[in-house]
């Protein structure tokens, strides 16, 4: 009986059944019309009331054979659903005909139906046969019985027809009155299968609710056995998939709204907050993605098949318009390739936080309570939209299999749609599982890695652009092999391939499970990584069976293993690693993921420089010594400083050799030679500053400082200008008696000071003294009597100071300078020599009570201090050739006396902004000053810092020298580099500046 409360309808429409063969001499039914086919006859053919006169009216619509005789045809429609105490899902659908064995049913043909995929009345088709179209269904008053056909009422007997004579005893049996009699003959059974399956609808009734024992969720429990028999083992097995489909999707639909209503909600309510209410949402978001969005989906489409299987149980014609129908939307594949993607990492956060939080891990214990949960973890929940499509889809490929395909059923050409979407959907999503799975991988990589005490690392881990490309378990010989045992050490370790390091880690867990990863060598950045060898033959390692005794010599087991070699470009002798792996397969592997990982970490470093090489100023015209020179070659020699300027609207570039002083318009690379000086230590344009104007161009040569005018030299330089005019131009910016033995050009502010160091006889300290160039566009003062021989463009800045004979460099500071000797860098006012207070740095007083700060200082025992820069508000970074450490304004260490290592060894440095460039012979690394991270890496031959600015906060662009790519019989060339620093990348920005009362001490 029909219940209007719960939703069940037990009228179905009527299934049409093609004719049974025709009894031998009769003759075939004529088609109706020219675009008729053939079609495979049913054995219980149960046909619509032909219309002699009107052979091309539509027929009744289809109605199911075992559904009431005036049901009308209901389309699909949505409707909610209850489900209670759902049992737990079943992949695998029931596919063997189960008919009585007592029973001997006559031999059917193998049952065709055709139907529209939709549940829809269908008025006509055109590509289907006339006797198929559908209509209006007589009741039994309108059909005339065949006193031939017996029925037994008795719902428990096994045959269906008792007397199938009626078939063959009409001779006259022909054309559409037959098919009609025939019709009216079946049309009968339909009616008493009718009273026979009404157990059956009230079965599902119950499984739609959800009430039905799980042992009872199978389709041929929900059928007569009569119409099993009907059947025939085909269609039995494609009817049992298709319930497997309702099956399956009505338990995946409660799956998703049990993680909505035992998790997310409760999660969202819970007072008090399980999860941090600041990181809440984003935690929801991260770990339950779009579930919503998929649930809503499946909503629908499982109404409409509940919908489908009420009206045509148990004869189920197609529910692929109901799966195209959902699956079409873009924002089903859009929802599914979303969550899919970030599955990895949506159960990656999950275990994080069911690890750290307490109050989260005694939620899910309880929320695994849940009838609706049955104690599964909350990853099969997350995992089951991952596995979902995968599945329906091998469900609609076994319907697919089992459709005929010879007459033209609407799945044979609907299915393959739905199968091709999907299967574009999986594969869509795949190289996004596989990134999110090496991303988690990647994760566990980073938080498990133990690094060496001291050292500073930064390899930027948690930037978004972070990949795991490869990882695996290598072997590394310790020691060569004992001639007297054959034994030889080896190590098991684990190497990991990242987008921008390489690490070589030895794993251990410890005693509470935890997994963690030593690292046994220096990360090894792949600007650096270089590949050796990876042909070489296998070789052979001896493995103990004993654990090393005297009797494991005996026993033991030989492997093959394959090596393959990588080292450092800055380190080749030093950082040179022949890793072992277990088959030339896994070497092959391990080669074509370091080739692939070195062209995308280059294509990303030239399309992202920090610090981009301007190679146009100059390549052809500095010449040094080769072999392919000619005999009449003219060597400018090796270029040993430069300096760019502007003057008269054009920007020159003056470059000091063994041979002179030259001077070209930037970019020209045509230089003329202005001064015949040989071997200037160094050179230094002083211009204008603010409303302040010098004009000048000061060389350190010949162990003292000589100015001309700058405009002067740029003048001669362009050929508007004679020599002799530029040399009445120079003075002596020191005496002549001064032994200089090195020079620093400054700007602090608007001033522009030259600082020097002299050395006089029997004199065990340096003479340091500051110079102030004078603004010409005032009156110069008179010289003092007390130094007749003194620059008038030039003016004592203070007092002389004293700093150690072995100082060699100035590092100029904001407002202080720092003088590089071998005990450290002397930090003074050069506003005040005399007086201020000397600061070494760093400052290692506290060492012998401070483990890490006594391991600094015997690291640092022997390198060589190049300067110092400012890191932030609170910190300096002290800079030595290989490598650098913080400190406060006080001098001492800070980040727990840690330092961080060069890749190389650097001979000067230079910083802009936020960054600073240490320079070797070849290459340039490009840092972040405040954590030391490595961000670019500029390789050349022969590379030296040319000109860096006279202040930290120089806008100038760097110039640098390496070798040229000319080498014929002029020389080899050198090329001039300019370094324009370009736009940021990351999110790093300039350090700001504190309350000046911190610095009061430096006066920065």
């Amino acid at each position: 009986m029909h219940d209007p409360h719960n939703g069940y309808h037990p009228h179905r429409p009527q299934v049409v059944i093609p004719h049974s063969p025709l009894p031998p001499g009769a003759q075939q039914p004529q088609n109706p019309s020219p675009s008729a086919r053939p079609f495979t006859p049913w054995a219980f053919e149960v046909s619509p009331p032909s219309y002699p006169n009107q052979p091309s009216q539509p027929y009744p619509t289809l109605r199911n054979p075992w559904g009431d005789e005036d049901s009308p045809t209901t389309p699909g429609r949505n409707r909610t659903h209850s489900m209670v105490n759902l049992p737990s899902s079943r992949t695998h659908s029931r596919s063997t005909s189960l008919a009585p064995a007592s029973t001997t049913p006559i031999a059917f043909p193998q049952p065709q139906v055709y139907r529209a995929t939709s549940a829809k009345a269908i008025s006509s088709s055109s590509n289907l046969h006339p006797s198929y179209s559908v209509g209006h269904r007589p009741t039994k008053s309108e059909v005339p019985q065949n006193d031939g056909l017996r029925y037994h009422a008795d719902p428990s007997s096994t045959s269906l027809l008792s007397d199938t004579s009626s078939y063959y005893q009409d001779d006259d049996y022909h054309g559409s009155q037959e098919s009609d009699d025939l019709s009216q003959d079946v049309d009968s059974i339909s009616d008493e299968l009718s009273n026979i399956s009404l157990a059956g609808e009230e079965g599902i009734r119950l499984f739609q609710s959800g009430q039905l024992p799980e042992k009872e969720q199978e389709w041929h429990k929900l059928v007569p056995p009569e119409a099993i028999e009907a059947l025939g083992k085909t269609e039995v097995q494609r009817q049992s998939v298709i319930f497997e489909v309702f099956k399956a999707e009505r338990e995946y639909v409660a799956d998703l709204e049990a993680v909505q209503d035992v998790f997310i909600t409760p999660l969202r309510k819970a007072s008090p907050p399980i999860i941090r209410p600041n990181i809440l949402p984003g935690f929801i978001t991260e770990v339950f993605g779009n579930f919503g969005q998929i649930l809503s989906h499946h909503q629908r489409m499982l109404g409409a098949l509940f919908d489908r299987q009420r009206e045509q149980h148990p004869l189920i014609q197609s529910i692929a318009d109901i799966v195209l129908d959902t699956t079409l939307k873009q924002d089903f594949r859009t929802g599914y390739e979303i969550y899919i993607k970030h599955y990895p990492l949506a159960e990656s956060h999950h275990r994080k936080e069911l690890k750290t939080n307490p109050a989260y891990q005694g939620f899910i214990h309880s929320a695994s309570n849940d009838p609706r949960i049955r104690k599964r973890d909350l990853i099969t929940f997350l995992s089951r939209p991952v596995t979902r499509l995968p599945r329906l889809n091998l469900l609609l490929e076994q319907i697919l299999k089992l459709t005929d395909k010879d007459h033209d059923h609407p799945d044979t050409e609907t299915l393959p749609i739905i199968l091709g979407i999907l299967s574009d959907c999986i594969k869509g999503t795949q190289p996004g599982i596989e990134a999110a799975e090496s991303k988690v991988k990647f994760w566990g990589l980073c938080e498990s890695l133990v690094y060496q005490k001291g050292e500073i690392i930064d390899m930027d881990l948690y930037d978004k652009s972070r990949t795991l490309v490869y990882s695996g378990t290598v072997y590394r010989r310790n020691r060569p092999e004992n001639s007297v045992t054959g034994w030889s050490s080896w190590t098991e370790l684990s190497a990991a391939l990242m987008d921008n390091y390489f690490l070589l880690t030895r794993e251990e867990t410890r005693p509470n499970g935890v997994l963690k990863r030593h690292l046994m060598s220096r990360p090894l950045s792949l600007a650096y990584l270089r590949l050796g060898s990876f042909k070489a033959p296998p070789e052979t390692r001896k493995e103990s069976q004993k654990g090393g005794s005297v009797l494991g010599a005996l026993l033991h087991t030989t492997i093959t293993v394959y090596p393959f070699t990588i080292y450092h470009a800055a380190n080749k002798l030093t950082r040179r690693y022949t890793l072992y792996v277990s088959s030339e397969a896994v070497r092959t592997k391990w080669y074509n993921a370091l080739v692939d990982a070195l062209a995308v970490y280059k294509a990303k470093q030239e399309g992202n420089m920090y610090f981009a090489p301007n190679l146009s100023l100059s390549d052809r015209f500095f010449r040094v010594a080769s072999p392919k020179m000619g005999p009449e070659s003219k060597l400018t020699g090796r270029i040993i400083s430069a300096v760019p300027f502007a003057s008269g609207g054009h920007n020159f570039i003056a470059a000091t050799t063994p041979t002179g002083v030259y001077v070209s318009i930037k970019g020209r690379d045509e230089f003329r030679r202005v001064l015949s000086y040989r071997n200037a230590r160094s050179i230094a344009a002083m211009q204008t500053v603010g409303n302040k104007h010098f004009n000048k161009f000061v060389i350190s040569v010949e162990s003292t400082l000589l100015a001309y005018s700058l405009d002067l030299l740029a003048r001669v330089a362009l050929g508007d200008a004679q020599p002799k005019l530029l040399d009445a131009s120079m003075e002596h910016v020191v005496g002549k008696d001064a032994n200089v033995v090195l020079a620093r050009h400054l700007q602090i502010g608007q001033r522009m000071l030259i600082i020097y160091a002299s050395k006089r006889l029997f004199q065990s300290s340096l003479c340091l003294q500051v110079l102030e160039a004078t603004d010409i566009s005032v009156s110069a003062p008179a010289p003092s009597k007390r130094d007749t021989s003194a620059a008038k463009s030039f003016k004592p800045f203070g007092d002389p100071g004293y700093v150690p004979k072995d100082a060699y460099d100035v590092a100029p500071l904001v407002k202080t300078i720092g003088i590089c000797a071998r005990e450290g860098i002397i930090v003074v006012d050069p506003m005040n020599l005399t007086n201020s207070r000397i600061t070494v740095v760093p400052d290692f007083s506290g060492a012998s009570s401070n483990t890490p700060m006594n391991n600094l200082k015997n690291r640092l025992e022997n390198a060589k201090a190049l300067g110092l820069v400012r890191s932030s508000a609170e910190e300096l970074l002290v800079i030595f050739d290989t490598m650098g450490t913080y400190i406060t304004k006080h001098g001492i260490p800070t980040r727990q006396s840690g330092f961080i290592k060069w890749e190389a060894q650097a001979h000067s440095y230079a910083s802009r902004g936020a960054y600073l460039l240490l320079f070797s012979p070849q290459f340039i690394e490009v840092r972040h000053i405040m954590t030391g991270r490595l961000v670019q890496v500029i390789e050349g031959e022969d590379i030296r810092l040319l000109y860096g600015g006279p202040t930290p906060a120089s806008t100038d662009n760097i110039l640098v020298v390496m070798r040229g790519n000319r080498d014929d019989e002029n020389g080899l060339s050198e090329k001039i580099v300019e370094l324009m620093e370009t736009s940021e990348i990351n999110d790093y920005n300039t350090p700001t500046t504190a309350n000046p009362a911190m610095w009061d001490e430096w006066d920065m």
